[in-house]
């Protein structure tokens, strides 16, 4: 009983299932994780690089369980999508590497946030009326450039506040992607994203590991898992009949929230 009272582990809940349903929502997981421990005042174990490696891992076995045929697919026999999705991970790769320490010291303030959440909701929204406008040319699949010309904007995900799966499915759409066919290539991309920084930055984690609780990290990561088959399956239907508007007025809403906490302080 005690451990379902636990504090931390009641934290650790209510942020993998943040993790699980933002990492896949184009409304940026990065500024939630950092924002929720901030406006509530939650420290110790939740507020840790470790804890937050520990969620990206939740949100990768989500996206092992919902995409594992296309990956054993690409893995075995379909070797051309395989390059596609390489082509789209290489370049944000190559730059969550070169410019880690920049984004975690410079660009992790809340005024970034807001501003990416505002700026990158617009894009996205004209990217919504700009393939609503080409939608006799929209196709499923993304050739070769269009996968270049999408893993170069992703780049600008690792800027807190816009959004990987959002600037990924934006950047789909404006090379005619359907909406459904930028999403499923936004979560194949990630799929590798997320592996290698889970693995980079667990490898850093595993050679200081002593003092942390394991079953907080075990709850996260479950749950993070749990939240975000559920976010990946109901995106996909979403877009099937819907626009992005809705996740654009909450990056909106969000921004304001945000704003209104920082005139207060």
């Amino acid at each position: 009983m005690e451990a379902i009272l636990d504090s931390e582990i009641l934290q650790a809940i209510v942020l993998g299932i943040v993790q699980g349903i933002t990492e896949f929502f184009p409304v940026s997981s990065t500024a939630h994780l950092i924002l929720i421990p901030r406006l509530f005042g939650w420290c110790g174990e939740i507020d840790t690089l470790a804890f937050d490696v520990a969620l990206h891992g939740g949100t990768l076995i989500a996206l092992l369980l919902c995409f594992y045929r296309e990956w054993i697919d690409m893995l075995t026999k379909d070797r051309r999508n395989l390059v596609t999705v390489m082509i789209a991970a290489v370049p944000a790769g190559i730059a969550a590497l070169v410019l880690q320490k920049i984004v975690e010291h410079e660009l992790r303030s809340p005024l970034v946030i807001t501003l990416s959440l505002i700026v990158f909701g617009c894009v996205m929204l004209y990217a919504d009326r700009y393939a609503a406008s080409h939608a006799a040319h929209s196709k499923a699949t993304p050739s070769w450039s269009d996968a270049l010309a999408i893993g170069i904007a992703q780049i600008l995900a690792l800027i807190p506040g816009v959004s990987r799966s959002g600037i990924t499915m934006s950047t789909g759409l404006f090379t005619n992607l359907t909406r459904e066919g930028a999403a499923r290539f936004s979560f194949l991309v990630s799929t590798p994203l997320i592996g290698g920084a889970t693995l980079w930055e667990g490898r850093k984690v595993l050679m200081h590991s002593d003092g942390y609780r394991l079953d907080v990290f075990v709850i996260g990561v479950i749950t993070a898992a749990i939240s975000g088959v559920f976010a990946i399956r109901f995106l996909l239907n979403f877009l099937r009949t819907h626009h992005f508007d809705a996740f654009v007025y909450y990056r909106f809403a969000l921004a304001a929230i945000i704003l209104v906490w920082l005139t207060g302080q």
